[in-house]
């Protein structure tokens, strides 16, 4: 059968803060794991990854912790590479995007894309300070919302009641940094041409076979391409190959994905054959395959394949782009700057890579969001890593060493209840090498427990512990033993994409030499133990978790968070607000907003006029006739055109927000 060439490649981390587990659950693990099937299935695979190190981001916060911006991606280039080492991760090549061939390969790529008529340039007028002699981009700005009025608003979305918009469409915009005042001023930049390519990308996405709900999200984003700016002015970053151009430098949404060449490129020199990346990149007959978040598909769907459409020398396009959704904690965001992310140093002293490893794959986010919880790792650790995985392991190989003289039995005169057990392992293992071909590592981890549950039941079942009492049970005792170490090798190959250190200690415990990586899913899948094997003595693979580590971790994770709470409020300070009960007597929408309702608010003693960002949430009808809580001493703002004389008080988790009421206190009332 002839090999399949497969290139592998998973999302470049940012180099700008740590990974956490819920960036592994998205683009690494699946990768790793598809990775390492294909390798047993005997395919040429070549899995590459690399740090994202270029953008303004990386530049703002290298200059708050007083770092430049090598010296910042330095560390956390080497901080996630340590973490993929960590968790066992297979990558062929690990690169980075400051690595010496990465500036002239995307050079070439805006070079091609400029000669082809793809790239125009464009004057527009962008934020500029003039104490500081420099265009600023969105992250160094902050300012006074266009639509709310909340005066220290972030420069692309305000914090306060949700708006998106550009950095120029801010009142008041003034550098983060230095807090010097900002005015517009004209610059060039070039634009990539994307609405060229919408037929030539929707012919090809007609080709693919991916899941539908991607497929109708990139269709929709296709119809609605438009030109996208590629460059910033900026030092940090691939400079513009063109004539006074100084201070130019490309996006790194532009740069990044070319990431994936330099990467293969580097990786071709590092093995001695510079030109044999083109054996991946430029042969069509290769299998791309691009392992993504959720938020990145549009990158990889549209604007990637694009720019490989706008050159003059041909490279494969992405043909499989399995992209998860979003992993959470506990129900919610993992989040560094919020206290809400469990600590990996500590983490790693305690619990082995497998074991995350599995807790990850046995809950991914493939259709939908999930999480890690502490309860749910003791859940899987303890009942199937420990319970059902590592129990069959144990007493197989215990009873081989009590009862077979250590050696693998011969398998001769099976009974019914031994072929059966057979086919079904050899079953299982056909439904495992489906789910790894089609990138469902979660029914994968499922399947895995289920050969060692039928094993444990198998066993069970035949009382080899009985048999071992009676000369003339010996056989079934013998082949008892015999089925139950294939199972074993069964749930080796299996388990081996999820947790392959353990799967490679269980090979090893039932009297393999070679390392396991260097089998073949075929061979193990249809051949049989060798009888007389002598069988090494037998580890524990597991530890139990314990209750009371897990009310640790958790009470950890919490104090953590309560650590990284708002500064608390003195009492003179909450003194100093009003606040009102106001009855809704009547709800406008605010023109040319989509969340703004214009309400008009009875406070017993006056009606006042208050804009409220409410309307994404609340109906006029639904919001009338509500009793309302209002802070009645806010100095009068203009919000879009209209005076607003007070503020509703709203909760707000995620993407629900709720109207703080009460029933029965009349308009007017003061709310301490």
């Amino acid at each position: 059968m002839k090999r399949k060439k497969i290139l592998i490649t998973s999302a470049l981390p940012y180099a700008n803060g740590p990974l956490h587990f819920g960036h592994i659950a998205g683009a690494y693990l699946p990768g790793d794991c598809y990775a390492r099937y294909e390798r047993l299935k005997e395919n040429e695979v070549l899995y590459v990854c690399g740090s994202d190190e270029y953008g303004i981001a990386i530049t703002l916060s290298a200059e708050m912790a007083g770092r430049t911006p090598q010296q910042h991606v330095d560390l956390f280039h080497k901080m996630n590479k340590d973490f993929f080492d960590h968790l066992n991760f297979s990558f062929d090549h690990y690169s980075r995007t400051t690595c010496k061939g990465h500036k002239e390969l995307v050079q070439q790529f805006f070079n091609d894309l400029l000669q082809n008529g793809y790239i125009e340039e464009k004057i527009t007028d962008q934020l500029y300070s003039p104490k500081d002699d420099k265009f600023l981009a969105d992250r160094y700005v902050t300012g006074t919302c266009p639509q709310c009025s909340y005066d220290k608003a972030r420069g692309d979305e305000c914090q306060n009641c949700g708006a998106s918009y550009e950095a120029t469409d801010l009142k008041n915009p003034r550098s983060k940094i230095t807090g010097a005042p900002l005015i517009l001023k004209p610059t060039k930049h070039w634009f990539l041409l994307l609405e060229k390519f919408r037929e030539k990308l929707l012919e090809w996405l007609d080709s693919k076979d991916w899941k539908p709900n991607v497929v109708k999200f990139v269709k929709n984003y296709i119809e609605e391409l438009k030109p996208r700016c590629i460059t910033r002015d900026s030092y940090w970053g691939v400079p513009l190959p063109l004539p006074g151009t100084e201070g130019k430098v490309f996006y790194v949404w532009f740069d990044a994905p070319i990431g994936y060449l330099s990467a293969t490129k580097e990786w071709a020199e590092k093995i001695g054959e510079p030109e044999r990346w083109k054996d991946y990149w430029c042969d069509p007959d290769t299998k791309l395959v691009e392992f993504v978040g959720k938020d990145n598909v549009p990158f990889h769907a549209v604007f990637f394949p694009a720019m490989i459409m706008g050159q003059k020398q041909f490279y494969k396009l992405v043909d499989e782009l399995p992209a998860n959704e979003f992993y959470n904690l506990e129900g919610r965001q993992f989040s560094k700057s919020d206290g809400w992310y469990i600590d990996l140093e500590d983490f790693f002293k305690k619990y082995t890579s497998d074991q995350i490893r599995y807790a990850i794959a046995a809950n991914a986010p493939e259709t939908s969001d999930s999480e890690f919880s502490w309860k749910d790792f003791q859940n899987r650790c303890n009942s199937d890593l420990l319970g059902k995985y590592g129990n069959l392991v144990n007493r197989t190989l215990i009873f081989a060493a009590k009862h077979c003289d250590g050696k693998i039995p011969e398998m001769k005169d099976l009974e019914e209840v031994d072929r059966t057990f057979l086919n079904e392992i050899r079953g299982l293992i056909g439904q495992a090498s489906k789910c790894y071909e089609e990138f469902k590592i979660r029914r994968a981890s499922q399947i895995v427990m289920e050969i060692a549950q039928k094993g444990n039941v198998y066993f069970d079942a035949k009382k080899p512990w009985v048999s071992a009492k009676d000369p003339s049970l010996h056989r079934s005792m013998a082949n008892t033993i015999a089925c139950c170490l294939e199972c074993l090798k069964a749930l080796a190959l299996v388990s081996f994409p999820i947790i392959p250190g353990t799967a490679e200690k269980v090979w090893h415990m039932i009297g393999q030499k070679k390392p396991f990586s260097q089998n073949r899913w075929n061979d193990l899948e249809e051949k049989n133990l060798l009888p007389g094997t002598q069988l090494p003595t037998p580890e524990v693979l597991f530890r139990k978790v314990e209750d009371e580590e897990i009310v640790l971790e958790s009470q950890k994770l919490r104090s953590l968070s309560q650590n990284k709470q708002d500064p608390l409020a003195t009492i003179q300070e909450f003194q100093k607000l009003d606040f009102r009960v106001g009855k809704v007597l009547s709800a406008e929408p605010v023109p040319k907003s989509d969340n703004l309702f214009k309400l008009s608010i009875d406070l017993g003693s006056e009606k006042r006029t208050i804009v409220s960002g409410i309307r994404r949430h609340y109906s006029a009808e639904q919001i009338i006739g509500k009793n309302v809580i209002v802070i009645a001493n806010l100095a009068p703002a203009k919000i879009m055109g209209v005076e607003s004389q007070g503020m509703l008080l709203a909760g707000k988790n995620g993407d629900t927000l709720e109207v703080l009421s009460v029933d029965t206190l009349p308009p007017g009332s003061k709310v301490s």
